[in-house]
Order: structure tokens, then sequence, then C-alpha cells
């Protein structure tokens, strides 16, 4: 059963007439994203410095914000969140409030990227942004109080995507060495890949099927490359040798299945996996404790997660 507070969350939302992300130019639709995770994300941590900085990126400068627990010299460790909205929508300072939470639950210093969306941008911009900001940080570790090997991935929906694919790429090309990723609710197969919980969960909830449609048009509009892992990290054709990974899906969610099946390829191909199922909830959960508190175990999930880790290899 939808949990009661989101329920009305979305009765309310009918009654207003909001848009599907998929009748708005990209524009208006990032200030709607803005709008709605304004309203419903937890209100930004006490404790937690808030900072802005920016490195060379491979499109121009790329804009970084920095989560620092206050008082720790020695952090627990470091994590890249990747931020969600579809390739399309949706920025660092969107997430203040949950990636501020889970900095101070966790101890970690938590690095956003601001990475280059579509369709100003189409793929693969966003992956070559983040694995620049994945390079870029385990570079300055120890000048930031991390220390060595203590890096984890991290991103919810387009961002667990990218999070997903810098794991990759770190594994295939002698990278940074990840520790942990931690992927909530991704997308994580191609574009003509149709799940079950599309049919049942792409329409009345949080993300329909027509956003979805909308948001791979964009990402993609322009490529004239082959989609490989790098959009899809299920077109992988080798999955071992990843780091432990924590994947969360929703109950009421078309991209559960996928989620599901991403969890079930790592294990197959040898990898540490946990599969969480938060059933009463829809896409979108971890930027919605403001408004439902259901949502606020998965970040406090995340969080302890990222706690053990980071202790076991200290």
């Amino acid at each position: 059963m939808l949990d009661l507070q989101l329920k009305a969350m979305l009765e309310q939302a009918a009654v207003a007439g909001a848009p599907d992300f998929a009748d708005l130019p990209p524009a208006i639709a990032r200030e709607v994203y803005s709008q709605i995770l304004a309203a419903t994300d937890v209100a930004v941590a006490d404790g937690v410095n808030i900072a802005d900085l920016s490195i060379p990126g491979p499109g121009g400068e790329l804009a970084l914000r920095c989560y620092h627990p206050e008082g720790q010299e020695q952090l627990a460790g470091a994590v890249l969140y990747l931020h969600g909205g579809g390739f399309v929508v949706g920025c660092p300072r969107d997430y203040d409030g949950v990636v501020s939470q889970l900095s101070r639950l966790s101890g970690c210093l938590i690095v956003q990227v601001d990475y280059r969306l579509a369709p100003e941008h189409p793929y693969p911009a966003a992956v070559e942004d983040s694995y620049a900001a994945l390079c870029w940080l385990a570079d300055a570790a120890s000048e930031l109080g991390v220390a060595p090997g203590q890096i984890a991935l991290a991103g919810d929906s387009a961002g667990a995507n990218l999070a997903a694919v810098c794991a990759l790429l770190a594994r295939d090309n002698a990278g940074p060495s990840v520790c942990q990723q931690t992927l909530i609710y991704p997308t994580a197969s191609g574009p003509d890949t149709r799940y079950d919980s599309y049919d049942k969960y792409g329409e009345g909830y949080t993300l329909t099927n027509r956003s979805m449609t909308y948001f791979m048009n964009h990402y993609l509009a322009g490529s004239v490359e082959p989609v490989d892992f790098r959009f899809a990290p299920l077109e992988a054709a080798n999955l071992s040798g990843l780091p432990p990974t924590l994947i969360q899906v929703a109950g009421f969610d078309p991209l559960r299945d996928e989620g599901m099946a991403y969890a079930e390829a790592l294990k197959h191909a040898g990898c540490s996996v946990s599969l969480t199922e938060y059933p009463q909830l829809a896409h979108g959960y971890i930027s919605m404790s403001g408004a439902v508190a259901a949502a606020g175990r998965a970040v406090d999930e995340v969080a302890a997660v990222w706690r053990q880790v980071f202790s076991s290899v200290a």
C-alpha cells in the first residue's frame, strides 16, 4: 500500500493540476523540479558547512558543492554524490537538505557535481563531468582530510546511473579506488528495454513513462555513439570487480525492476550487493523526508551503510 503521506501529496498535486515534465520545456522543467524538492526535502542540517568551488572539467569550469560536518578534522570518508533529474533537471542546490543530512549522519565529506545537463549538453557530457569529479576527489583526498581508499560513489535515479558508470570507468581505467557505491532507484538499462514495473507504475505516481521518454530523448539527442555501459550499466560485458553496492528501490516506481535487475547482475558477477526495497514509497523518495516520514528511513540506511563501510576500511 502506498504511504499515506505520499498518497496525500500526490492527490494534492493532481488537484492542483501539476504538469508532467514531458509537457514542459527544459528551462521550465528545471524550475518546477526545484520547487518540488524545496517543498518536500528535509531542512538543511545544522553543523554542516556548505561551500562551493570549481575545478577544470571536460567542458570548461566544473562547479562542485561540498558538505563538511563541523568539528571533524579527520573525516570518516568522502562520497561523490550525483543528483537525479533525468539528466535534464536538477542541481546540487536542490539537494542541500538530504545531502547535508547525510553528511551529518555519516560524518562524511560529500561532494556534489553540477554536471552538464541535456538537451544543451547531451550524453556523454554528464558522464565525462562525473568521472572528472571522481578523479579530482581522489587526487585531493588527503588535502581534504580524507584517508586514501576512503572514497565512495552515490546517486539517485539518473545520478545513480552516473555513479554506476563511474565505478565501471574507474575499474576499467585503473582509475580512483572506490570502496563502495550506493545506487538509489537507478536507471540501468538501454532506452528500448521495458520492464513490468513500467506498465504497473508508469502512470499516477511521481515518475511517469512519458517523463522517462522525455528525459531519455533529451539525453541521447544528437548522439552518434552506440548505447553502451556509459549509458546503460546493464550493457556492460563484465560486471565483476566492482565495489560493494547498496541498491535501494521503491515499490511504486517504474524503475523498480531494473534496479533489481542490476542488483541481480552484480550478484551473478560475484560482487557484494545489498538490495533494499521500500515498498510503500515511490520514485524520488530520497528527497521527500521533509514531507514523507517513511522516506527518512532510507536516508538513515544510507548513512549507516557509509559509517560501516568507512569504519571497516579505515
